[in-house]
């Protein structure tokens, strides 16, 4: 059965686990909201929980090979929380990448209602 968190701090660091350990999708059912709305860089924002997994859906169905995701740094505010991620893995169209990514988010009644990711593609 799946812990209740109750602080920011215990919640982003179960999500982070979750991530590393390559439980992506998973994490998101849990930590986001129904009505999230992520934006990546400068591109539209994707409204709403059942877009925002197909768009996950399809992004993680490229992976050939996860090496790893490890949190560099991490921020907690109040309602706020940012992340500084180091991934490396391997993608059947964008070839082996080791990437910085930074995710600012959002949290509402427990969850992620907001999330900005930014990268350099």
């Amino acid at each position: 059965m799946k812990k209740m968190y109750s602080t920011l701090i215990e919640k982003l660091s179960d999500l982070n686990d979750m991530i590393i350990q390559g439980r992506v999708l998973e994490a998101f059912d849990i930590y986001y909201h129904d009505e999230v709305c992520i934006q990546v860089n400068a591109n539209e924002m994707i409204e709403g929980k059942n877009k925002n997994r197909t768009y996950k859906e399809q992004f993680l169905s490229g992976i050939l090979e996860w090496h790893s995701a490890s949190p560099m740094k991490v921020s907690i505010g109040e309602g706020i929380t940012m992340v500084e991620w180091l991934y490396d893995f391997n993608h059947k169209i964008e070839g082996d990448k080791r990437q910085m990514h930074v995710a600012v988010q959002e949290w509402k009644d427990g969850k992620i209602i907001k999330e900005k990711l930014y990268y350099n593609p």
